[in-house]
């Protein structure tokens, strides 16, 4: 004889509630839904409920279009930033993209895809209400013009100090206008090591001057690499002290990712 009360079968209710979140473009909205018991009357629901949302307007698309680019053979993080004109440079392009990169920046890869930034794109409904609403003609004034204000006294030029504090400042301020990483403490103690400071500074022993293009100047440069990695603004000589500074750390920003990160011979 079998067990009373075994296997028995439990009462399906015939109305379900429950709620169903619907959005798109990153608005969520909670709608309850009522209906018979069924994956089939559920959806059914929801379908309708979220097409009467979209219909009143209540769910919006952003319209922003992420800019990407594929890394290729020779890329560094400043040659992207500088012909991507990225705002603050290689160091706020690794930022956006250290996820993908890891914790080297000079890590990159050819294939690897990397986030330049957004972009705004005008979608098909922002044009049909820009076009719906024309803008109104103004109204003619019949108030006396104003006098034009008198033009503004043109800024004086910046002027620095004819001294290696100088320098180093207006080589900074060349290389903020170029895009090139650098800070004064990074620069002045690479000059301190490779030229105690002295612009004519030239070194006439080492292998590269056995090779006939010995070392120049503040940074000591050597000529290919100064007329390789020369700033356009600059004088065209690598004992200028602006000049050398410049294209050594051009050269340091490509080879290194920064003078700040050269701490000997380079």
């Amino acid at each position: 004889m079998p067990a009373r009360g075994k296997h028995r079968r439990q009462r399906i209710h015939p109305l379900t509630r429950g709620i169903v979140a619907a959005g798109a473009g990153g608005v969520a909205l909670a709608l309850p839904i009522t209906g018979a018991t069924g994956a089939h009357a559920v959806e059914s629901a929801q379908v309708a409920q979220v097409a009467q949302f979209a219909k009143a307007g209540k769910v919006t698309v952003p319209d922003v279009r992420l800019i990407t680019y594929k890394v290729v053979r020779g890329d560094t993080l400043f040659k992207i930033a500088r012909k991507h004109h990225t705002k603050g440079g290689w160091k706020k392009l690794y930022k956006a993209n250290r996820a993908v990169i890891g914790n080297d920046p000079a890590m990159i890869y050819p294939g690897l895809t990397l986030t330049l930034g957004t972009k705004k794109v005008q979608s098909s409904s922002s044009k049909a209400k820009a076009t719906s609403k024309a803008p109104k003609a103004p109204k003619a004034s019949t108030a006396p013009a104003k006098p034009a204000a008198p033009a503004a006294a043109p800024a004086a030029a910046k002027s620095y100090t004819n001294d290696l504090d100088g320098w180093i400042k207006e080589a900074l301020d060349v290389m903020a206008k170029n895009g090139i990483p650098g800070t004064y403490d990074g620069i002045y103690r690479n000059i301190m090591r490779e030229s105690s400071g002295n612009p004519q500074a030239i070194n006439n022993w080492d292998s590269n001057a056995a090779a006939g293009t010995p070392s120049k100047g503040l940074l000591q440069v050597i000529d290919p690499t100064f007329a390789a990695y020369h700033v356009p603004g600059t004088a065209n000589d690598p004992f200028d002290p602006v000049a050398n500074i410049a294209a050594a750390c051009n050269y340091a920003a490509d080879r290194y990712g920064s003078i700040d990160n050269v701490n000997g011979p380079y």
